[in-house]
């Protein structure tokens, strides 16, 4: 470390973290592959994951990726070649991973739920050799493009997952009883598979294991790629390796060192695996603690509850929605959540109202973090003890240094106290963006410090404090919303004539994604309509929540519409139509349209006044 960086996280920072956690973690050396290796020598009889009832123990789990990673193999993937997921949690998505990582290639992971265009634009970005796809995800391909050839996968090798061969027997033999549940459940997990595409499970199954003296990657060599936006908001592949995620996941581990006890602890793997919050936490840290991985295929408070009864939550990470379900729902039914001792929350703030809740329904205690995906992706965090800090970001993960500095100019410094961008750079920082120098020239500086593009403050007792996104990022869920993706859907629309989307604060820490629309002359829209259209090419979780209709969005003197004023008005709006009575509050709408930048008028699915609304699902 440098002077001034040594000076930081010795002298300063130190005292935040909990009792017996070093400032510092030790030089990774070996690759993610090791981390499942460790557990399996350690814990081979340990219940590895849960999946809706069927188990799997290390040992079983480790011979499992041994074939996969033969079976990879013998399709000729070499290390360096891309493999292509496109899956939901699920015990193949995990022995996938370590069989990609134990090769030494590279795991291209994919949203199963989104649109077939932005897939198709992804795979043949990274251009991978083999593609390994849900089976309903693969028919909603071929539905959309047609064809696998339409919907960019020829020429590569394309086998489908069975999530029903993940469960149990028993309920493998329910699904297919001829009544109107089971369609329904077997409609759920399997699709129409597309005529040439093999079974991946049927293809491990009659694997032998890849021979032990395999060579194994480098630590700097590329394990992930991780679809984002950045820090800019352009569509992107984030490239990670071997030292980058396995020093966040130990800078995790190092954290909890105090908390957590190996061979003991139940991780919930709800989270998705492939963002990298889930990925960090559930696949690599559960398994660095030889931890119980209870997996599911999606969020479900009920779902989990009913997990909970099996396996007890020991430790839960999530994001604020989460939470907050989660312990109305064990509320209204009586459920027990007392063996939950750590829960991490991250993505979005997470409100003091559902802190308190989850701390008093479980006796543990909840923290929060901040992290990108550009950093594997954990940078703050707050120190699972008393210190913790409600609202704040943390404090510097071991190994991590942070500055603040003019986001105009990022060599500068911001005097202690005032807001500026946050810089960071440690080991969990990643190398630079797939086939993208522009975009990681943009936000990787000399000295290996990231920008982030997110304005904080650090707080006289140490811990920093989100001041704003520099970006006009919408976080939904747990998930990152792109305005102009969005906007790009609506603007589409025959009726629509502009559109500015924001996003304006909903509950359990959500924001609402808002399309500000001028309609075309003569024409009118309905946020039923904008849905129905956008869903084309839009995942669920970034279709608009509300609409607000506007006679003329305010710009700037170039002409280029300004969407910090179009929030402020509608929060403005929104704060008065709630205060007041609605014929007030209709009043104060009249008079925002008598102004240059048009009236607002926000209305939610049903034609009411929006005031807060419901909540985007988690997943």
């Amino acid at each position: 470390m440098s002077e001034h960086v040594g000076d930081t996280s010795e002298r300063y920072l130190r005292p935040h973290y909990a009792p017996g956690v070093p400032g510092v973690i030790a030089p990774v050396t070996e690759p993610l592959s090791r981390m499942l290796d460790d557990a399996t020598r350690r814990y081979p009889d340990r219940l590895a994951l849960d999946f809706l009832g069927a188990s799997t123990t290390y040992a079983q789990l480790s011979r499992q990726v041994a074939q996969a990673a033969e079976a990879l193999r013998a399709l000729g993937v070499r290390p360096g070649d891309v493999v292509g997921v496109i899956l939901p949690n699920c015990p193949q998505h995990v022995v996938i991973a370590y069989a990609v990582w134990r090769l030494g290639a590279i795991l291209a992971e994919h949203n199963p739920l989104a649109p077939a265009a932005q897939l198709r634009e992804q795979i043949e970005s990274h251009r991978g050799t083999v593609i390994i796809a849900w089976e309903k995800t693969l028919a909603r391909l071929v539905q959309a493009s047609g064809s696998l050839g339409a919907a960019g996968l020829t020429g590569r090798r394309v086998l489908s997952v069975d999530l029903s061969r993940g469960l149990p027997w028993t309920s493998r033999l329910a699904l297919s009883l001829p009544v109107a549940a089971a369609r329904a459940q077997r409609s759920e997990l399997r699709g129409k598979v597309p005529s040439g595409v093999r079974s991946w499970d049927d293809l491990i199954s009659a694997c032998a294991p890849l021979p032990a003296g395999h060579r194994l990657p480098d630590v700097d060599d590329v394990a992930v790629l991780l679809h984002t936006g950045g820090t800019t908001g352009t569509p992107k592949a984030v490239k990670l390796t071997h030292r980058n995620l396995r020093s966040n996941a130990e800078m995790s581990l190092t954290w909890a060192s105090q908390a957590c006890e190996p061979g003991q602890e139940t991780f919930y793997s709800v989270l998705p695996f492939f963002h990298a919050f889930g990925m960090s936490l559930s696949l690599l840290c559960a398994v660095g603690l030889a931890a119980t991985q209870v997996i599911l295929p999606k969020f479900s408070a009920d779902m989990v509850l009913a997990a909970w009864k099996r396996h007890p939550a020991t430790f839960f990470p999530g994001v604020p929605v989460m939470f907050d379900r989660i312990v109305t729902r064990a509320n209204a039914t009586g459920a027990d959540l007392s063996s939950c001792t750590i829960a991490v929350c991250g993505a979005a703030a997470n409100p003091r109202a559902v802190a308190e809740a989850w701390e008093e329904a479980t006796g543990g205690v909840i923290i929060e973090g901040y992290g990108m995906t550009e950093s594997s992706p954990i940078i703050l965090g707050n120190p699972i003890s008393p210190e913790r800090r409600p609202g704040a970001l943390g404090v510097p993960y071991p190994s991590t240094d942070v500055r603040i500095v003019d986001p105009e100019d990022p060599d500068t410094e911001v005097a202690p106290g005032e807001v500026g961008e946050l810089l960071a750079r440690g080991p969990q920082v990643f190398v630079g963006y797939w086939e993208n120098p522009e975009e990681t020239d943009a936000v990787l500086l000399p000295g290996g410090w990231l920008r982030t593009g997110d304005l904080v403050r650090q707080e006289a007792d140490g811990f920093y404090v989100i001041a704003d996104r520099r970006k006009e990022l919408i976080i939904s869920g747990g998930f990152n919303i792109y305005p102009t993706e969005v906007e790009a859907a609506v603007r589409s629309m025959p009726e629509v004539e502009e559109v500015a989307v924001v996003g304006l604060p909903g509950d359990a820490g959500n924001e609402h994604v808002v399309a500000a629309i001028v309609p075309k002359e003569g024409q009118t829209v309905s946020l039923e309509q904008v849905r129905t259209w956008a869903e084309r090419t839009l995942s669920h979780y970034a279709l608009p929540k509300q609409v607000a209709i506007l006679k003329e969005m305010p710009r700037s003197q170039i002409g280029k519409i300004l969407r910090r004023v179009v929030r402020e008005e509608l929060l403005a709006a929104r704060e008065a139509a709630s205060a007041a009575s609605d014929a007030v509050a209709s009043t104060i709408v009249e008079r925002l349209g008598e102004g240059a930048r048009g009236g607002r008028d926000v209305r939610d699915g049903k034609g009411r006044p929006e005031n807060g609304g419901g909540e985007e699902p988690a997943s």
